[in-house]
């Protein structure tokens, strides 16, 4: 059964099974959701309709968030980045004007931002507007080249904005004493007055001296290259690679500060303090925050928790880890995506890289391993050429799938996952899809397009292996609390941890089959029980 529901501002909502009934209205959601027990819910947003539901004790084990589903679709239209909400999507279903989608929320922890639901909305649409949109919605799917993927990809992108959702209310258990400790560890004793901890203090101290005693701030760019150029030394960048060609005292003393001073800034105690809340960190995750279809956050980075700072992430007494990583997920992506016969046999292997080296490259696995990057992210040229030829002459399918999705990019054209993600047109804006202009620019439209056939695939391996995932631990106890690309992370009861350790397993090879049938690829998961999350390996 498949509900349709409009939530409004004081916590009810308007009702209707989509396939026949009267329309119906409630004072209590949650109420009305868990006496629905097993129903598929369409609604206008997840992130805008599910917090409240979580933090009330009711899950949902389906909907379709009509919001991603209609930017997947403007996005297959080649309109990327049009307004996507129910609103401006029933006003172009009607010929009126177009209403811009509403900004962001601000990120408030501890996950409160995602609880910032049914702000009311002038003249919000109403159930009528939403399922005229979902009907319309449908058959543009169908009207798609290959609509039973596209179906998948609908269903999978659905499914991960309700896991986002109960991730960031649920949070990753997080030991506040264990960070505290780490922190002194690290960083030495805090500023009584606001500034740089003692550990720091003592290192600008040292890059002064290195630098024939003028202090400058270290984190600062600008001022690091004028000290060098003061040196004799000129730089292009203050990047960490740059710095380690450099011969010079000062050198490592800024390498040190450096990472040091990410962790006191990104992880530090003022961060501690504003997300980490009750024994856990609360994020809020953003689904398909990037244009390959990745996650992002919004606010609390968690997708950037270095690996010293992951030993704060402790399970709960009785409970463990199992953290389960896909490794060598690109290549083989690649493998079942261009149907490259003998790569596929390769990829599957337990390592990819070292039957490529034993077939092509003499069993040279660093080089066999660099080519196939290189292929796949465009690093075709210099000393790359050579290994890269060779791939050519022994995976030619492989090869001309990436290199045929960069011809694509160069003339601006648009390319699709393999589900059909499409990518951005050239006229987007962002620095991340389009960093150059004049002559490079096409080139560097071919180096982004070339990889996203392969990275947008790899987002729809890992939401589907999460869909399978979420639905499989229900009832276990167990729960989903950390994702990241190709990693995730369960907190289970730990006289489950074989069992669960088993549904990854599991998963992974579902995941396989529904994405590419009955291909030779593989796609092993490492998977670890721990306690700590920086035991995993």
């Amino acid at each position: 059964m498949l509900v349709a529901a409009v939530p409004d501002p004081a916590g009810g909502a308007r009702l209707r099974d989509v396939d026949g009934g009267a329309e119906t209205g409630t004072d209590d959601f949650a109420a009305a959701v868990r006496a629905a027990g097993g129903a598929r819910w369409l609604w206008p947003s997840t992130a805008d309709c599910y917090p409240r539901l979580v933090r009330a004790g009711v899950r949902v084990a389906r909907c379709h968030d009509l919001e991603l589903t209609e930017g997947l679709l403007l996005g297959y239209a080649g309109r990327w980045g049009e307004p996507r909400g129910l609103a401006a999507a029933h006003a172009r279903l009607t010929g009126g004007p177009v209403p811009a989608d509403p900004p962001p929320r601000p990120a408030v922890p501890p996950g409160n931002a995602q609880g910032t639901l049914f702000d009311p909305a002038p003249e919000a649409p109403g159930l009528d507007a939403l399922l005229d949109v979902y009907r319309d919605q449908q058959a543009r799917i169908e009207a798609t080249a290959d609509p039973a993927r596209f179906r998948l990809l609908v269903a999978a992108e659905s499914a991960g904005a309700l896991l986002a959702t109960e991730m960031g209310v649920d949070g990753l258990p997080w030991r506040a004493d264990v960070h505290d400790e780490l922190l002194h560890d690290l960083l030495g004793e805090p500023s009584p007055v606001g500034g740089p901890p003692r550990r720091l203090a003592e290192l600008a101290a040292r890059i002064a001296e290195a630098l024939g005693g003028q202090r400058i701030h270290p984190e600062s760019p600008a001022e690091v290259l004028r000290a060098f150029s003061r040196e004799g030394i000129t730089l292009p960048s203050t990047r960490a690679w740059v710095l380690r060609g450099v011969d010079h005292p000062a050198v490592p003393l800024l390498l040190e500060y450096k990472e040091l001073h990410r962790i006191w800034t990104a992880h530090g105690w003022a961060w501690k303090q504003q997300w980490v809340h009750n024994g856990r960190f609360h994020a809020e995750y953003v689904p398909a925050g990037v244009v390959s279809g990745r996650w992002a956050t919004r606010g609390g980075g968690a997708l950037q928790i270095p690996k010293v700072v992951r030993r704060a992430v402790r399970a709960d007494p009785g409970w463990t880890f199992v953290v389960a990583d896909a490794g060598q997920l690109e290549p083989r992506i690649l493998a079942a995506v261009s149907g490259d016969a003998k790569m596929a046999r390769a990829a599957g292997a337990g390592d990819m890289y070292a039957v490529l080296a034993e077939e092509s490259f003499g069993g040279d696995r660093a080089t066999a391993k660099v080519a196939l990057l290189g292929a796949m992210y465009g690093q075709v040229g210099g000393q790359a050429a050579p290994a890269l030829a060779t791939l050519r002459r022994s995976y030619p399918v492989a090869l001309s799938y990436v290199e045929d999705a960069a011809r694509v990019g160069e003339a601006g054209g648009l390319v699709r996952s393999w589900l059909g993600r499409t990518c951005p047109p050239p006229s987007a804006t962002s620095v991340e899809i389009d960093p150059e202009t004049g002559p490079g620019a096409a080139r560097a439209r071919g180096r982004f397009t070339r990889n996203f056939v392969i990275q947008a695939t790899a987002a729809e391996w890992a939401l589907v292996l999460l869909a399978l995932l979420r639905a499989d631990l229900a009832g276990t106890g167990a729960q989903l609390v950390f994702f990241q690309h190709d990693e995730v992370v369960v907190h289970a009861p730990a006289g489950r941890a074989t069992e669960v350790a088993a549904a990854v397993d599991a998963a992974g090879e579902r995941t396989r089959r529904l994405l590419f049938g009955d291909t030779p690829v593989r796609f092993p998961l490492g998977v670890s029980i721990v306690d700590c999350y920086a035991d995993a390996k």
